[in-house]
């Protein structure tokens, strides 16, 4: 399947067609105007020598017993013109004769031998001519071949320059399309841009009005679009925040009830206790997820950088979760104090750890690499791995692998490796599921400009 091409390409294509198409015309008519100007001024200058050396000729042999070579040798004709006369059933010339004669056309030699001048184009011997016949008294005839080698030479030679005229406008139209192109799409970069941007989770991202007075409206659109959807998140993020924080109340009474029936449980009877029990463990996933539900709500904060020592931080994360500190791997040379928000990383590291514990059949292994300013965190599981169909989905809110979008099936809020995505987001960094070699899932955080 053949690749599009892009509009920049296109334009420039359109201006190099252009181009083409009216250079190589007007290199047509140009080369049409010039040679037929050439052709009829060495017409007419052939003729006007051809009847000055007939004059000549006629008077010198108008005598008795003429010496007609030596008449026509008095000729100045030069090394272009070659003088040649039939009398008397006769041909003279003042030299041997090449094929000269031959290339005389016979409809050419009758007009002037039935006393009407006439001229024609030829191509003799050494390449083409024009000759010149013209009657003289006596039923003499005198024809003059002009060679037209050199016009033909200054001809070719003419073509060659309109050809490489039209080649150099061509490549100059594609170039201004190429420039021409860049200027009007100019503006939709910066829109492009703009919409990175804010896809990357920066709000404050706007066009300049004033840039281009041309595009007001489509700047005020994107503007207005920009603001509406900021005041929409956040909206959103008050929300979750104001939910969130009604439910906290109600939250530590039940979680104080629950307390109470825990410590109280050797005392209930099976079916209580294990009542009891559920009760407890949904009582701590609410309060995770409300907690979860908080952190979202004010996940869109920028980051708060400062150097941190990034093999120490996954380290406690690790001992924090019953993890020994050699599961923490730096990659030789990799530097290990980043600039980046210790809270935001300290939460991510311990969500995808978590996520490797409980669906990842436990993590296998953190790396610490980097390159550039680039630094790079890889957790890697033992798991099943990760389905292609949710690789595209599995940092989306309430999403747990396979069971995407179902809620309450599994353990877990379903807002863990959202809480990472957003993190991620925050250092403008960027987050993915990989295939780990030999199986299992990889988690792989990308974060730019922490390493200084």
């Amino acid at each position: 399947m053949n690749r599009p091409r892009g509009l920049r390409a296109r334009i420039a294509a359109g201006f190099a067609a252009g181009a083409l198409v009216l250079s190589a015309g007007m290199a047509l008519v140009s080369y049409g105007l010039t040679r037929t100007s050439l052709l009829e001024e060495r017409e007419r200058t052939a003729i006007r020598a051809a009847y000055f050396n007939a004059t000549i000729v006629n008077a010198g042999i108008s005598g008795d017993q003429p010496d007609v070579l030596e008449v026509l040798r008095s000729l100045d004709t030069g090394t272009n013109r070659r003088p040649v006369l039939r009398r008397d059933a006769r041909w003279y010339a003042r030299s041997a004769d090449s094929g000269i004669t031959d290339a005389i056309p016979q409809a050419l030699r009758q007009l002037v031998e039935q006393g009407r001048p006439a001229v024609q184009r030829i191509r003799a011997g050494d390449g083409p001519a024009i000759v010149v016949g013209v009657p003289l008294a006596g039923g003499t005839a005198f024809y003059q071949v002009d060679s037209l080698t050199e016009l033909d030479r200054t001809v070719q030679t003419l073509a060659l320059v309109l050809i490489a005229v039209a080649a150099m406008t061509t490549g100059a139209g594609a170039a201004l399309g190429w420039y021409t192109t860049r200027r009007v799409l100019r503006p939709l970069a910066l829109v492009a841009d703009a919409a990175h941007d804010i896809a990357r989770g920066d709000l404050t991202a706007r066009l300049d009005p004033a840039a281009d007075p041309d595009l007001t409206r489509l700047t005020g659109s994107f503007n207005h679009m920009v603001d509406e959807l900021a005041r929409r998140l956040e909206r959103d993020r008050r929300f979750a925040a104001d939910v969130a924080h009604e439910l906290r109340s109600p939250l530590q009474t039940l979680a104080a009830a629950g307390s109470v029936l825990t410590r109280r449980r050797a005392a209930l009877d099976d079916r209580t206790a294990t009542a009891a029990d559920l009760v407890a463990v949904e009582i701590q996933r609410f309060q995770t997820l409300v907690n979860d539900l908080l952190e979202l709500a004010r996940s869109d904060q920028p980051a708060r950088r400062e150097p941190v020592d990034i093999a120490a931080l996954a380290r406690q994360v690790c001992r924090s979760r019953g993890l020994p500190d050699d599961i923490v791997e730096v990659a030789e040379g990799a530097a290990v104090t980043w600039h980046v928000d210790r809270r935001r990383v300290r939460q991510l590291l311990g969500n995808l750890v978590d996520n490797a514990v409980d669906h990842g059949g436990g993590p296998v292994a953190v790396r610490i690499g980097g390159a550039g300013v680039t630094g790079q965190l890889d957790v890697d599981d033992e798991g099943p791995g990760v389905s292609p169909e949710d690789k595209d989905v599995i940092f989306d809110r309430f999403v747990r692998g396979r069971a995407a979008a179902a809620r309450g099936s599994s353990d877990g809020t379903g807002l863990g490796l959202a809480l990472v995505a957003q993190h991620v987001a925050a250092h403008q960094g960027r987050v993915a599921v990989l295939d780990r070699p030999g199986g299992g899932a990889r988690f792989r955080v990308e974060l730019p400009g922490c390493l200084r």
